[in-house]
């Protein structure tokens, strides 16, 4: 059922839309933890630390998907706000001409380049041969990746999350069982991963395709809209560079976890746990940012940008008071969350070790997220995509490498990059919300004006 975003309460609206977020999250996330967990349990470390690592790049390559999606879920948004049934059924032909080509091209490339990828990264010597199996593997199933964030991002423009969340549910139960299945009983190590993971998410287009089939959407989806040539273009306006920076900044955390492999195996396997947990521990606000994105979408599009900014305000308390529980969490109990991966006690000190330094980003991206939501939103994609290179390349990756190569590193020193780089993220964002802020109100009192001249 679509929510309404355009008149009554803000923050049960957007409650009601971010609660099947945040569990969709949780389950994405889910279902890429178990590998490591089942891994952990039943592999050795050169298999955990080749599931990190070739996860990782799949994470990456992902964000290209997610990123462009978010062109599709803001478009629609405007649409629907301004009641465009035309113009946001032009957007899914759109989508489904540009996902064809984006899931043909990454998946040829990484077929063809698996080996020359997993030493890029730096893979320690003992799991190269499984990270290059398993990025093999997943690239083979960038399809089903693409067209899952195809379909949910055109839900999520019409404000609709459960559904979506209905799908990762599916894959989520699949990839556990088959996790168990070829790699606790069959022992086939980071290969089984990530065919169960493959599969999983075959599943879930199977299903959400059929629901479509079932299921009219709000408008109507025009052969017409084939040749629309404008609604490419218009997708990847919004979409591109939220998908550049999503995936440079991915790229950034590959080149800090091919420094931190450069350091040892056990090290690999710790930084690749803390980048498993960081998605259950910021879902929160990774919610909000795609709640907001749609909220703020559709509000903008009916022409209440007092509503949105509003929006905006009452997601960063929520968020913040998360973080704060996070923040604790982090820096108190990193060697419980480190427990559940693995009972290497090596790993689980310097996992923990890591975590001590890295805790003070939750309190921090517990806002920037949101505000990148309202951004996004705002269609001001060119400033998410800017900040997030800024942070990565210009803060985050410089302060990693200068700290591994001091004299007696560990994870507690590298891990200070990060609450560095998410600071650096914030002020931008503050700066960047004033100066947003200020253009909205000079033109709604221009259009103000313009309305009394009128009547």
């Amino acid at each position: 059922m679509e929510q309404q975003f355009l008149q009554g309460k803000i923050l049960p609206a957007l409650i009601r839309f971010s609660v099947p977020l945040m569990l969709s999250l949780f389950l994405q996330a889910l279902y890429g933890a178990v590998d490591l967990v089942v891994v952990g349990q039943f592999g050795s470390t050169a298999s955990i630390s080749a599931v990190a690592t070739g996860s990782q790049l799949m994470v990456a390559v992902t964000t290209i998907v997610t990123g462009l999606t978010m062109g599709v879920t803001v478009l629609i948004g405007q649409a629907i706000g301004a009641g465009d049934k035309e113009r946001a059924g032009n957007v899914v032909c759109g989508m489904i001409k540009l996902f064809c080509a984006v899931a043909i091209v990454i998946t040829v490339l990484l077929l063809l380049f698996p080996r020359q990828l997993a030493i890029l990264l730096h893979a320690p010597q003992a799991a190269l041969e499984q990270t290059v199996l398993y990025i093999c593997i997943c690239g083979g199933g960038m399809v089903f990746i693409t067209a899952y964030n195809a379909i949910s991002g055109i839900f999520r423009g019409i404000g609709n999350s459960a559904t979506p969340f209905l799908f990762v549910a599916i894959a989520c139960v699949v990839n556990i069982l088959l996790d168990l299945l070829f790699v606790a009983l069959l022992h086939m190590d980071a290969a089984g991963a990530a065919i169960a993971t493959v599969i999983a998410q075959a599943s879930s287009v199977f299903c959400s395709a059929l629901y479509l089939k079932k299921k009219k959407l709000p408008f109507p989806v025009r052969r017409s809209g084939f040749y629309q040539k404008e609604t490419v273009k218009s997708i990847a306006a919004v979409g591109a560079p939220i998908a550049l920076q999503g995936f440079l900044v991915s790229v950034s955390f590959l080149i800090i976890t091919a420094i931190v492999n450069n350091i040892g195996l056990t090290e690999s396997a710790s930084i690749g746990i803390a980048e498993k947990l960081f998605v259950f521990l910021s879902i929160v606000p990774m919610s909000f940012l795609s709640a907001l994105s749609a909220f703020v979408a559709q509000n903008i599009g009916n022409g209440n940008s007092e509503r949105a900014a509003g929006a905006l305000f009452q997601a960063c308390g929520v968020s913040f008071a998360f973080g704060v529980a996070v923040f604790f969490l982090t820096f108190f109990g990193g060697h419980l969350l480190a427990r559940i991966f693995t009972q290497d006690s090596d790993v689980i000190a310097k996992t923990a070790l890591y975590f001590k330094s890295c805790s003070f980003e939750y309190l921090i991206i517990a806002l920037s997220f949101c505000m990148l939501g309202y951004f996004n939103g705002l269609r001001k994609t060119v400033f998410v995509m800017v900040q997030g290179l800024v942070t990565a390349f210009g803060v985050r990756i410089p302060l990693s490498y200068l700290f591994s190569t001091l004299e007696n590193t560990n994870m507690l020193m590298i891990g200070i990059a990060v609450p560095v780089s998410a600071a650096v993220s914030l002020i931008l964002c503050l700066c960047f919300f004033f100066f947003v802020k200020r253009s909205l109100s000079k033109g709604q009192h221009n259009q103000e004006k313009l309305q009394e001249v009128t009547d």
